[in-house]
């Protein structure tokens, strides 16, 4: 079997080929050649280019690439061509097996707009827009993942909105189609996982909620969904049931909603795996992908892939009408910074584990399942989505769920790009998320509360002890001359040698010395140091820290979990500074738009220059009024992190503006 994606959702799937024994193909792009999902394949071929458009959005290429490869089947994972129906078509006109719908029902339900017109015509409850009310949502026809929506809360903002998001959705999906709906900002996302045989059997395996989101994209996903009535859970399964009927849906797919309080009302059928399949699997027992398989081998669903508990709308489970066996909850680990308009990050992943039951398979019992893309070395680079892994605990009850994924992430080991880690802590702590009281603009509402550093100035303070520590002792170690002075020695014992670090934004100086072979350090007590780690003591509780020392980066495990630091230079580099007024890229990109030229004037918040990096696009702006004294880049060039990309002069006299 090809796997025509990359990332996790390829490993997911060649994880259980694996445990079918069938062979396995990567395909990938340059930027993919040391992927980890590229090294697990038995077979890997290599689709020349780096962006997704030359490659994973190849269907040619890709089709060829099985036929080269000796593969007879191609499964599409998410994302890319996995509800393309022109794709689907070529690989069955190749000869293959595709492990999908059939390429009809894909571009029945391609079109959210001509799905929408389907289900209204089979009864289902469909939501509609009305003319000249707003908020409305813009969003993608084709695809989906939060490319190519946006909110429009007035006329004024309609027509910039549409333009950004067609470019987005071209840019993502190859179609710019886009269309307009009701935004209801507090209604929930819920939706529901249904998978059909060639023999007349249909199953239901339950509802998701999708409610926290960020961008439209989904964060957080649990089953079953919390706080609805089992009326409203019927309903949604026998209008997913429904779907299924109106289109002669065969295979995995999923039915989404928004509910606002008992109104039910359809979004879209998603013709393909979800990326939050995994919390399905732990409550239903099932492998999603081995049912794929078995589907497109035109098997029976049968009693030996049996779920458990129900799957038909007219039965009931000792829970209710929806569960099977205790709840699940799926988090994704992104490389991002949510602080920062969740700018995406770039680097390398130096460390990323988690403590985890299973990886890409549900637990013997109750228990944490990792999916992940990377393993530490791994490049994240400009071309794709920067999710890095999905964490999914499994628990008896919903609060057992939440302290479990809690655990799970407070305790992982992630380091090398910054992260949504705290930000994901944040939303599981929250009352209104550990209540169920969640809707698709709980994020947006809470995200300065919960983006504000989860540290106090103290644990930080000595998480940058720890690191000072371990790099005083390890240069002592490592010194060449006068090896047998104590480290952190000083000829004017007065005078403490100092460390200067960076945490995101804040800078600490740490001070410390020695007396009599002994680290001393105001206000924690020194208990232990060594070229691994430190324990401190403060306040009668003893810390203990792991730390690794990366050139200038420090990376630090401790009590409440993973910290970067980075180093400051005790000299600068001149060669180093811009010039005042300069606008710099805060992440490797393309460059998608130049909006100016030079010696254009410009308004605080103009659209300077638009850069696209892991298929999003990101507007750079005039910070202030002024001229355009230069523009560094064109569009379609690559820029580095820090790159100029335009300087802004506010100082031009009056009389010499143009």
């Amino acid at each position: 079997m090809l796997v025509a994606n990359r990332g996790e959702i390829a490993r997911r799937v060649m994880h259980t080929c694996r445990t079918l024994g069938i062979e396995t193909v990567a395909v990938f792009s340059d930027a993919d050649t040391d992927a980890p999902f590229v090294v697990e394949a038995d077979i890997a071929v290599r689709l020349p280019g780096e962006a997704a458009a030359d490659t994973y959005l190849r269907g040619d290429r890709i089709v060829d690439a099985a036929k080269s490869s000796g593969a007879d089947a191609i499964h599409p994972g998410y994302g890319f061509l996995s509800e393309n129906a022109e794709f689907a078509q070529a690989v069955l006109d190749a000869g293959l097996t595709w492990i999908g719908p059939d390429p009809k029902t894909i571009e029945q339900m391609g079109s959210k707009v001509r799905a929408k017109e389907i289900m209204s015509a089979a009864g289902v409850p469909v939501l509609t827009a009305e003319s000249g009310r707003y908020p409305m949502l813009v969003k993608a026809s084709a695809g989906g993942g939060g490319r190519g929506m946006r909110v429009v809360d007035g006329p004024a903002e309609l027509d910039s909105a549409i333009a950004a998001a067609e470019a987005e959705a071209e840019a993502a999906f190859g179609d710019g189609t886009v269309f307009v709906e009701p935004y209801l900002p507090t209604a929930r996302h819920i939706e529901v996982q249904v998978l059909a045989d060639r023999h007349g059997t249909c199953w239901v395996l339950g509802e998701r909620d999708c409610s926290i989101q960020r961008r439209h994209q989904k964060v957080v996903e649990e089953t079953p969904a919390p706080g609805i009535s089992d009326d409203v859970r019927t309903r949604l399964r026998d209008a997913a049931r429904a779907a299924v009927a109106a289109v002669d849906y065969v295979g995995a797919g999923t039915v989404e909603f928004l509910v606002k309080d008992e109104v039910v009302s359809f979004l879209e059928m998603n013709t393909r795996l979800q990326v939050e399949h995994p919390v399905t699997e732990c409550v239903w027992g099932v492998d999603l992908v081995e049912l794929q398989i078995a589907v497109a081998e035109d098997r029976a669903l049968s009693s030996r892939f049996g779920p458990k508990g129900p799957v038909s709308s007219g039965e009931t489970g000792r829970s209710g009408p929806n569960l099977g066996d205790g709840h699940a909850i799926e988090v994704r680990v992104y490389a991002e910074d949510p602080a920062d308009d969740w700018r995406a990050q770039t680097g390398t992943v130096r460390a990323f584990e988690f403590a985890a039951d299973t990886r890409f398979e549900v637990p013997r019992s109750y228990g944490v399942r990792v999916d992940s893309a990377v393993e530490p070395g791994s490049e994240i680079g400009i071309h794709y989505d920067p999710m890095l892994a999905k964490v999914v605990a499994w628990a008896p009850d919903r609060g057992q769920t939440i302290r479990m994924l809690r655990g799970a992430l407070r305790h992982a080991r992630v380091h090398g790009v910054r992260t949504n880690l705290e930000l994901l802590g944040a939303i599981l702590s929250d009352d209104d998320f550990v209540t169920g009281r969640v809707h698709t603009r709980l994020l947006d509402d809470r995200l300065e509360q919960w983006t504000e550093p989860r540290r106090s100035s103290g644990e930080l303070h000595r998480y940058a002890v720890a690191a000072a520590l371990v790099q005083a002792h390890s240069a002592h170690g490592a010194a060449r001359v006068q090896s047998r002075i104590p480290a952190a020695y000083r000829n004017v014992p007065s005078q403490s040698r100092t460390r200067t670090y960076v945490i995101g934004d804040e800078s600490i100086e740490i001070a410390y010395a020695s007396e009599r072979g002994r680290f001393v350090v105001d206000g924690v007590e020194v208990v232990h140091v060594d070229e691994h780690g430190v324990r401190l003591r403060h306040n009668g509780v003893r810390e203990s820290y792991d730390v690794t020392v990366d050139g200038d980066a420090v990376y630090v495990d401790g009590p409440t979990g993973p910290l970067d630091l980075r180093t400051v230079p005790r000299f600068t580099d001149p060669a180093e500074t811009v010039a005042e007024g300069s606008l710099l890229a805060a992440t490797p990109a393309s460059v998608a738009v130049v909006a100016v030229a030079t010696g254009d004037e410009v308004q605080k918040g103009q659209t300077v220059v638009v850069l696209e990096a892991m298929k999003m696009q990101h507007t750079v702006s005039a910070p202030t009024d002024g001229v355009v004294a230069a523009i560094e880049v064109a569009a379609e060039q690559q820029v580095e992190a820090g790159a100029v990309l335009a300087v802004i002069d506010e100082h031009v006299p009056e009389g010499e503006r143009t």
